[in-house]
């Protein structure tokens, strides 16, 4: 059965695409729950003047969304954290605590779209990216470093008890 797609549908297909689907499919779940329509000669030509609408308006999204990737790109994140001698942090660097510190700069971010296959265990800068419109993707430098030991403080005081 051919459809056309009111809405983006994952594994499916993305709004106004005119796809063949089993039937069942079609009047079971896509056209019940309005995320389809069958194609008719009107059917089309409304969704063709929709489509022109959505067009300009995703071209003025994207254009709004360059700008923020390229705020992004600029953007370099340092963590502090304790290390043993091998260079292997005590914890991680997580995608909740990458998130906290962009929440901090000002963007605003879903925790889901930083593409972190598993968090940073050592010490180093990675790249990280994160997904920012539809297939446009930002990359954020992240630097871990070696969180330094407080040097002992010692007064002159102490030094002249040492030598009596």
């Amino acid at each position: 059965m051919k459809i056309i797609l009111l809405e983006n549908v994952e594994k499916v297909g993305r709004k106004g695409d005119i796809i063949e689907v089993a039937p069942g499919f079609a009047r079971n779940y896509l056209i019940p729950r309005k995320l389809a329509m069958e194609v008719t000669p009107s059917n089309l030509k409304m969704v063709e003047i929709q489509q022109k609408a959505l067009k300009k308006r995703l071209e003025k999204e994207r254009l709004t969304y360059q700008e923020l990737i390229k705020k992004l790109n600029e953007v370099t994140l340092t963590f502090v954290r304790k290390s043993s001698e091998k260079d292997i942090i005590f914890g991680s660097v997580s995608a909740a605590d990458i998130h906290e510190e962009l929440t901090k700069l000002g963007f605003e971010i879903d925790k889901k779209k930083i593409l972190l296959d598993e968090p940073i265990k050592r010490l180093g800068t990675f790249t990280v990216p994160i997904k920012v419109y539809h297939e446009d993707r930002a990359e954020i430098k992240v630097v871990v470093v070696k969180e330094e030991a407080p040097a002992a403080t010692s007064t002159p005081e102490d030094q002249t008890k040492d030598r009596a």
